[in-house]
């Protein structure tokens, strides 16, 4: 099957892996749509969606009411609402813009997902290799260039609706996601400080932080510190990074570009049908992959515990069992993509938990926050990590 995948041609590889980035990135962002709604209704005692149940599906006595109770038939009703919906176009927008944002949202979601490791394997040699659609070196300066190019819908989208309120939320929007960049950049330089250590190959790379987290990867000091989670390694930065995070993401308490007290609807006011649920397509998936980033970088990536990586864990099963399919690539593969939804689902529950928690911030609030708090802890944080870093290298 492998060599069958790297006989297809490279144009046709390429197609299939959108394809299967569209095929994967759109339930989730539903299925997180509904997950939403039910953490809002079970921390505020509410059943949550429950009513929605079809015609044709009444009569099923066990698999019916459970699928109902648990809102699935909400999110079909969704999908097809906003396929059907009459997609109306205002007279006194402009047009081809109008239409060009909400593709330009969803665009650098799907990209960044294909740089971002959901897994790895055990190759003949006993080594893990990382599950990815394109492994590059440079995968966390391509999350960041890719993801920061979502601000410009927002503006494109407040721009051509030439109104006010959407224009001021496209305004909001690229102020604050400015803003909270730095921030965002300067929590991570620590952690590639740390991993790349004099001697060692320079890397930019995502799986090579989970490696190291894993303790295979001879960073700074690997015999001492290989095998923790930055998490505890880093708190600061981990902090810095979640708060810049929920910012970039336009998520509460950061929702500067819609806020509906001040601006009714936000930038994207005037749209509605399919290109509106575009926007929280693109929002929900940059959830997941902001979600995504922060478990490699600091929660270990698909290590299940700190100083337990992926290969122990292997061993110890097959050891108890003595079988030999716990050293089988495929369910090394299935058990570590487990290990990282797991985590990856706690991270989204985290985004969907201070949305109903934490109210509103208001835009002096935020930029008070981004500018004369977040960016200082950054600098002093990256300050104190480069000075304890080139002590140790002394050593």
């Amino acid at each position: 099957m492998i060599d069958f995948w790297f006989n297809l041609p490279p144009l046709l590889q390429m197609v299939l892996k959108g394809l299967a980035v569209i095929a994967v990135v759109f339930p989730i962002a539903g299925a997180s749509s509904l997950a939403e709604r039910k953490v809002s209704a079970w921390m505020q005692g509410r059943p949550g969606p429950s009513r929605a149940l079809p015609f044709w599906f009444a009569w099923v006595p066990v698999v019916g009411p459970i699928l109902q109770r648990l809102g699935v038939f909400h999110l079909m009703s969704d999908g097809l609402k906003m396929l059907f919906k009459e997609d109306a176009l205002p007279g006194h927008v402009n047009k081809p813009y109008f239409i060009l944002a909400p593709i330009l949202a969803v665009a650098p979601a799907f990209t960044t997902v294909a740089v971002v490791p959901f897994g790895g394997f055990l190759d003949p040699a006993g080594q893990v290799v990382p599950l990815m659609l394109a492994n590059v070196d440079v995968g966390i300066l391509a999350v960041f260039a890719v993801a920061s190019l979502g601000v410009y819908s927002l503006i494109i989208a407040g721009w051509s609706s030439n109104s006010k309120y959407p224009f001021l939320g496209g305004v909001r929007a690229s102020a604050q996601l400015i803003s909270y960049e730095l921030s965002l950049t300067l929590a991570v330089l620590p952690v590639f400080l740390w991993v790349n250590a004099p001697g060692t190959d320079g890397t930019l790379s995502l799986a090579k932080v989970v490696e190291f987290q894993s303790g295979s990867w001879q960073g700074l000091t690997a015999a001492s510190w290989g095998g923790v989670w930055f998490v505890f390694l880093m708190p600061v930065s981990a902090i810095v990074f979640l708060v810049a995070l929920f910012a970039e993401t336009n998520r509460l308490p950061f929702d500067m570009a819609e806020g509906e007290a001040d601006l009714v609807g936000g930038f994207h006011t005037e749209y509605g049908a399919f290109k509106w649920s575009l926007f929280f397509v693109a929002e929900y998936s940059h959830m997941l992959v902001g979600s995504a980033v922060f478990t490699l970088l600091f929660f270990g990536g698909w290590n299940p515990f700190p100083w337990v990586p992926l290969a122990t864990l292997v061993g110890w099963l097959h050891q108890l069992t003595g079988a030999a399919w716990t050293v089988h690539p495929l369910f090394v593969g299935l058990l570590s993509i487990a290990v990282f939804l797991v985590k990856l689902l706690f991270m989204i529950f985290v985004f969907m938990w201070v949305r109903w928690t934490v109210p509103r911030f208001r835009y002096d609030q935020v930029m008070k926050l981004g500018w004369q708090k977040l960016l200082p802890l950054a600098i002093g944080n990256l300050i104190v990590y480069a000075l304890a870093i080139a002590w140790l290298q002394t050593r």
